[in-house]
């Protein structure tokens, strides 16, 4: 007798059908749609790092430019080298600091409308720049971030930089100034 294995004709290789060949198909491409996804969510959660990074850059490149009156694109030049926020950061960085610069007579306007009682020039310099910055990115057309995660940005800035009332300060300002912001779109 020979002493090979016969293998059922069960285990071995049938020919499949179309229904299990574009089953087995779905399958493969729903595992490559699900790794996409996975770098998508990554690649996004990059971006939202950087920008955050770049809100903090900024509200220091406006205090110092505020206090010290030193060049914006110097001081942004300056906080880029010493900590670069990725690319992303940096463009945002600068489109961040350039808005605010060239529009701070109309976001001191907003800020004295909806915050009547304290003079601009007499805010702190921490509240005085998370406003002009989150108004302006509520206000700008180029802005693709929702206002909801930029008005709590802008409160966890004031968390982190301001005085132990500036988070209210900041988010009823920013909150009272919505509608008209949107309606001007800077």
């Amino acid at each position: 007798m020979n002493n090979q294995r016969r293998t059922p004709i069960a285990a071995m290789k049938q020919p499949k059908d179309d229904a299990a060949v574009s089953a087995e198909q779905n399958k493969r491409k729903q595992a490559e749609q699900g790794k996409a996804s996975a770098s998508n969510a990554e690649a996004r959660y990059g971006m939202i790092k950087q920008r955050r990074q770049a809100r903090r850059q900024a509200l220091q490149v406006l205090f110092e430019v505020d206090i010290v009156s030193h060049a914006p694109g110097t001081v942004v030049d300056v906080h880029l080298a010493e900590h670069h926020p990725g690319i992303q950061g940096a463009e945002f960085l600068r489109w961040l600091v350039s808005g605010v610069v060239a529009h701070k007579a109309q976001l001191d306007q907003l800020i004295h409308k909806y915050a009547p009682d304290w003079p601009v020039d007499q805010l702190a310099v921490v509240d005085r720049n998370i406003l002009r910055l989150a108004l302006f990115e509520i206000g700008c057309p180029a802005s693709d971030t929702p206002t909801k995660v930029v008005i709590n940005e802008a409160v966890e800035l004031a968390k982190t930089f301001g005085g132990d009332s500036s988070p209210r300060f900041i988010n009823g300002v920013l909150g009272s100034a919505l509608d008209e912001v949107f309606r001007k779109l800077l």
